[in-house]
This record gives structure tokens, C-alpha cells and sequence, in this order.
């Protein structure tokens, strides 16, 4: 047991900033290019860090907390979703809702942290990011009803150690509509194409990205690290969803996540090289979709 807590540990730090490199180097494949590093982010970190921070002469100690909170929800968040082995190792009643305002606790502090900096685009950009998100988080709540209603439990271990569990065969169609919400969801919440693009230097399309033009050095890094966190964290919920290894052995369980951790970014970066970025007035139209596929998955399991 100690040693699956230990291994959780070691993955929720070690293997997030891994995502967005198998991610670039994907696009970087299909558009024809050799592309960074699988390991580039790891590299851009360790320069952040050895570098100095420049502040604006408006900022306060709500700049410094941005992405101090954004990686420690982060961290809290990854210890709540089972990963390799068949539970999580914290887990409470209710702790689906401790789990999803984690993150809307560090939206807020980063949104708090770009308009911080008196600057009216930042401001733009986060105005943009809590209004998507007020959106997605209806959309994963549903989803987590879903789990209540076909497990009985009331916290993420419970609904996601089991996933086959409780009937699951039958509810197939509610569990393909859940996965397809979540996955929009990863989308949004993580900035990636069609709701955002991280790599975007379009000012006036720019959400995620405007809020932290005005961090550097150390504060910049742990806004790489916390978004990479992030999105591990949310990849971990499709993978439990999907696959049931909760019933494999401790180590071909890990080895299972970790390579469809790897393969989700895969898709990820495969989605992004052939779709082009939404319109932003088109962005809550495919949140509401995500929300009313979550809201079916649930209808379909009162019969």
C-alpha cells in the first residue's frame, strides 16, 4: 500500500511536464517537421528557474499567489483521482466537490493574479477563461453524477476504481456520452485547440495565454508546470472512466496508465493538427453540447 502511494506520488510530479512534450511532438509529425524534444518542457523549466522575475509597479502578493496556487491545487487534486493502483491515496465522501473547486479556487487566483498587473488585456483574458469555465464545470458535475448513479459511491475513488462495476455494461451508452463530455472539457479547461490555443500569438484571440504574459522566471515556471499538472490530472479521469485496471496486477496496472496517459496525448496532438481553433462565439456552444451529452448519459440511466 505504501509503496502504490509512493508511485503515485512519483507519477502526479514526475510525469506531467512529459504531456505537452509527446503533444508538440505530435503536430510536429503530422505537419511534417522533426519538432522539440519529447523533453523540452523539463528543459524549459530548469531555465525558469535559474532566471530573475521582473514585476510591474501595480502588483501586489495576489501575483505571487497565481501560480503558487495554481500548482498546489493541482498537487492537492492529483492525490484525490486514483491512478495505477485501485484507489486514490486520499478519499472522502463528497470529495468529487472538494476535487472540481480545487480547480475553480486556482482559476481564481490566476485570474486574480492577471488583473493584478493593471493590465486591461489580461483582464480580457481572464474574463474570457472563468466564462468558459462556468460552462465546463456543469458538464463534469453531470459526469460525476453519472459515476454516483452507476457505482453508489460518492467520491472518485469509488466511482473510478471500479469501472466496470455496478452494471457498467449495460450503461455503455451513458459511459461513451460522459467520455466524449469530459474529454471537451479536457479541451477547455487546459486551453487546447478547438477552445484555445497555447501557442497562439493572435493577441485578440489570446485566453489562457494573456493571463500570464507578465510572469517570468520562477512564477513562469510554475504556470507551465501547474497547466502540465492540470492536464494530467484531467487525462487521469478519462483513463479510469475507460479502462479497468483496478482489476490488474500492481504493476501491469501502472504500466497501463502511464502508456494511456501517453496515448491520450497522442490524441490530443493528433485533434489539434486537424481541426482549426473555434471562434470564440462559437466556444460555449460546444460547452453547452459537453453539458447536455453529461445530462443525457444521466437521463439514460432512469429507466
Amino acid at each position: 500500500m505504501q509503496l502504490s502511494i509512493v508511485a503515485h506520488i512519483l507519477v502526479a510530479v514526475a510525469l506531467p511536464p512529459l504531456l505537452p512534450g509527446i503533444i508538440a511532438r505530435t503536430k510536429a509529425a503530422f505537419a511534417g517537421r522533426q519538432g522539440p524534444p519529447v523533453l523540452q518542457l523539463y528543459c524549459d523549466l530548469a531555465k525558469q528557474i535559474r532566471k530573475g522575475t521582473v514585476l510591474s509597479g501595480t502588483t501586489t502578493w495576489v501575483f505571487f499567489a497565481g501560480p503558487v496556487i495554481a500548482v498546489t491545487a493541482g498537487l492537492i487534486a492529483s492525490v484525490l483521482v486514483p491512478f495505477g493502483g485501485a484507489s486514490a491515496p486520499v478519499s472522502f465522501t463528497g470529495d468529487v466537490v472538494f476535487f472540481t473547486y480545487l480547480f475553480a479556487l486556482s482559476r481564481f487566483f490566476v485570474a486574480s493574479s492577471a488583473l493584478d498587473t493593471g493590465s486591461a488585456f489580461e483582464g480580457m483574458g481572464a474574463a474570457r477563461e472563468v466564462s468558459f469555465a462556468a460552462l465546463a464545470e456543469p458538464a463534469l458535475f453531470l459526469g460525476f453524477l453519472v459515476g454516483m448513479r452507476l457505482t453508489g459511491s460518492f467520491s472518485l475513488s469509488g466511482m473510478l476504481s471500479k469501472p466496470w462495476a455496478g452494471g457498467r455494461f449495460e450503461a455503455g451508452a451513458s459511459l461513451v456520452l460522459v467520455l466524449v463530455s469530459w474529454f471537451i472539457v479536457l479541451l477547455a479547461e487546459n486551453c487546447r485547440i478547438p477552445v484555445d490555443d497555447p501557442n497562439t500569438h493572435l493577441e485578440l484571440t489570446m485566453i489562457h495565454e494573456a493571463m500570464v504574459l507578465d510572469h517570468s522566471g520562477p512564477l513562469f515556471g510554475l504556470v507551465l508546470y501547474g497547466a502540465a499538472l492540470k492536464l494530467m490530472v484531467f487525462g487521469a479521469l478519462l483513463v479510469r472512466l475507460v479502462l479497468p485496471i483496478a482489476q490488474a496486477g500492481p504493476v501491469l496496472s501502472w504500466v497501463a496508465f502511464c502508456a494511456t496517459i501517453i496515448g491520450l496525448a497522442v490524441v490530443i496532438g493528433a485533434i489539434e493538427s486537424i481541426i482549426a481553433r473555434l471562434r470564440l462565439v462559437r466556444v460555449p456552444m460546444l460547452l453547452v453540447t459537453a453539458c447536455l451529452l453529461s445530462a443525457f448519459a444521466l437521463i439514460l440511466l432512469f429507466r
